[in-house]
């Protein structure tokens, strides 16, 4: 059948509704961000796939952290971030319930800035030794850092020693202190130490004392793009984004359920 004039204008507005509308809204955290920036590129590729990419740490007192943002009812539909802290957006009734997808692991590693001498950190007498010399630690005040101060340092024996020469970084990638010479060994995920230029990473925690974290997304319940959103999250798990995510510093969950 011929088209008519008004089905060719209905589908110019459909068209020009595509064109203008609102891009999907993702929040991720720094622990996912490098994976997540190359993932993003590849989604934006096709046609009508646009995004607009807020950061911000898994928990904290900053004002560009995910609970806060959401507190304040930014115009969020997808947030990427730690585990546990987004269990609680969702007990909360911030997220869409069922919506969590698992997308990674990620282990905590350390670095000291570029052409220090570098510590054997591979045993735990070895990372405490390297503790205890530093003049001056680094630790976010994210995940990874709140289990450092709060549980690690306690583990080894040297809370009393290293806390007062310790520093909580909000906001700021761990990494960028160290490579300014502010702190002399810094930890924090490995994914948030490797795209930082300036320091060396000396290796992962030791096995007794490392603390894995995992990273999900999930769908924010007053999103109005959250079919949208579900599209979005289902090509981030998918079993060909996997080797992505790994040359990042995370080891993928694409294929899991939560």
């Amino acid at each position: 059948m011929k088209p008519t004039a008004l089905h060719i204008l209905l589908a110019a507005l459909a068209c020009a509704g595509n064109a203008f509308a609102e891009p999907l809204t993702v929040a991720s955290s720094g622990g996912f961000a490098a994976a997540y920036k190359q993932l993003v590129q590849q989604w934006q590729a096709h046609p009508g796939h646009d995004v607009r990419s807020e950061w911000g740490p898994s928990m904290g007192k900053t004002p560009n952290a995910i609970p806060a943002r959401l507190a304040r009812n930014e115009p969020i539909d997808v947030v990427i971030m730690v585990g546990d802290a987004l269990d609680k957006l969702m007990a909360e009734g911030l997220l869409v319930p069922g919506s969590k997808v698992a997308l990674a692991d990620s282990t905590i590693a350390c670095a000291v800035p570029q052409g220090e001498s570098k510590p054997d950190i591979h045993t735990v007498e070895g990372l405490r030794s390297a503790l205890l010399a530093a003049r001056t630690v680094a630790w976010s005040d994210s995940a990874s850092g709140e289990y450092i101060e709060r549980d690690m340092l306690a583990k080894l024996g040297i809370a009393e020693q290293v806390r007062p020469k310790g520093h909580k970084i909000p906001a700021t990638p761990v990494g960028e202190i160290v490579a300014k010479h502010e702190a002399d060994f810094g930890c924090q995920q490995r994914s948030e130490l490797l795209p930082v230029a300036g320091i060396e990473i000396v290796g992962d925690l030791p096995d007794e004392v490392q603390y894995v974290t995992p990273f999900a997304a999930a769908i924010v319940a007053a999103s109005p793009r959250q079919a949208e959103a579900r599209r979005f999250l289902d090509f981030l798990r998918t079993p060909q984004n996997a080797e992505v995510i790994r040359q990042t510093g995370l080891v993928p969950r694409t294929a899991a359920k939560p």
